[in-house]
């Protein structure tokens, strides 16, 4: 049984907007950016991605909670969030898989919740105003001085939060996709040499490491401050830069080892952040959405060809800052026609905005991990055979 309570909680906005609700999770105060995510399903997925560190989560599904947590479904050692927000939440959890409630597991690893508010109302907010700072509270339920602690807190735009999120040491991975819902790895059914990928860590889901996994290959994952010079003492045959938190623009140091790499003329595949900061390394510029993208049902594509895609970020790419003679884009969203997708014309390199690992779904654009593997196996022929 969950340990649910009827302790008040306070939420108030950065323009000065407050809620009143119920607690559920630990007591306590969460600052963070408000955002709203629209998934009907993947709450766990959710609360572990790195790519939500720093922010607290508007959850516009209805109630929260119905299956639980199990370890299985964890992007992330422990939630990333800063605090989350539900219409209701689900007292009795029911699911062969679970083993925890999800408000005693959000209690147990320190992370304030409210819910008892019209979620449809402030969702509508943050869209017509956009994603703004905010506080959940059950210690300060006054909403001045709640008010006070918001507006102490830096805005997203400029913050670098590489560092909260990324490993601090270097790992190898080699759990694939779980076998009972393995939807497609290695689809010729050949046997091939395993590729050596380096993946750098700027905030990185477990389940981009099972796909690559499970199209054979061997994941060294580092940390996001990795010299360029020690990534390609690996000799991989690919590069992947990952998804993160916070403002890419200012991830510096990851961007001047990305340019760095490009010089090896090696496979590089980039999601979401590390799409943005392929981009960047390119010359490109970036600039922060007035709501962002985050749920799993953001159509992606360009000349006809449409995707279903998971998406999680509140920056994009210029599109009009892009070297036009070198990188073409291939995907945009369609709902605002922000660049979704791009590759070099020259060199092997691409990267997506979207989530084509996305658990629980939807698995369109799983033939991206099948595109690096085939890029890095005609990269290791050219290489090999003059």
């Amino acid at each position: 049984m969950p340990s649910l309570t009827a302790q008040p909680a306070l939420l108030v906005l950065a323009d000065g907007t407050a809620y009143r609700g119920t607690s559920f999770g630990a007591l306590g105060t969460a600052i963070g950016e408000v955002v709203f995510n629209t998934g009907m399903t993947g709450y766990q997925e959710v609360l572990t991605d790195p790519s939500y560190c720093g922010q607290i989560v508007i959850f516009t599904y209805p109630e929260l909670g119905n299956t639980g947590v199990n370890p299985e479904d964890e992007e992330s050692t422990h939630p990333q969030v800063s605090g989350a927000i539900a219409r209701n939440i689900c007292q009795r959890p029911s699911n062969w898989r679970s083993t925890q409630s999800l408000p005693d597991y959000l209690k147990h690893h320190k992370i304030p919740g409210i819910y008892g508010i019209d979620t449809r109302a402030l969702t509508r907010k943050i869209r017509a105003t956009g994603a703004m700072n905010g506080a959940i509270s059950t210690d300060i339920l006054d909403p001045a001085e709640l008010l006070l602690k918001v507006q102490e807190a830096p805005s997203m735009a400029g913050l670098n939060l590489v560092n909260r999120v990324t490993t601090r040491q270097v790992y190898e991975w080699s759990e694939p996709t779980n076998a009972h819902w393995q939807f497609r790895a290695n689809p010729d059914g050949q046997t091939y040499e395993p590729l050596t990928v380096v993946a750098i860590d700027f905030g990185i889901k477990r389940n981009i490491l099972k796909r690559l996994a499970s199209y054979g290959c061997r994941v060294i994952v580092v940390p996001a401050d990795t010299p360029p010079e020690t990534i390609l003492s690996y000799n991989p045959d690919g590069i992947f830069l990952s998804n993160g938190p916070g403002d890419p623009a200012v991830v510096v140091e990851g961007i001047q080892t990305t340019k760095a790499l490009l010089q090896s003329q090696k496979p590089v595949f980039g999601i979401c952040m590390g799409h943005q900061i392929l981009g960047l390394s390119l010359g490109a510029e970036t600039f922060k959405l007035k709501f962002g993208h985050r749920g799993l049902n953001q159509p992606a594509g360009l000349r006809q060809q449409i995707e279903i895609t998971s998406q999680n970020h509140g920056f994009a790419i210029d599109p009009d800052s892009l070297p036009a003679a070198d990188v073409e884009i291939t995907h945009l969203n369609l709902n605002d026609r922000t660049v979704a997708g791009l590759r070099h014309k020259s060199l092997p390199l691409f990267s997506v905005q979207y989530h084509p690992e996305a658990s629980p779904g939807p698995h369109d654009a799983d033939y991206l991990f099948e595109n690096f593997v085939e890029t890095m196996r005609n990269h290791r022929r050219s290489t090999v055979d003059p």
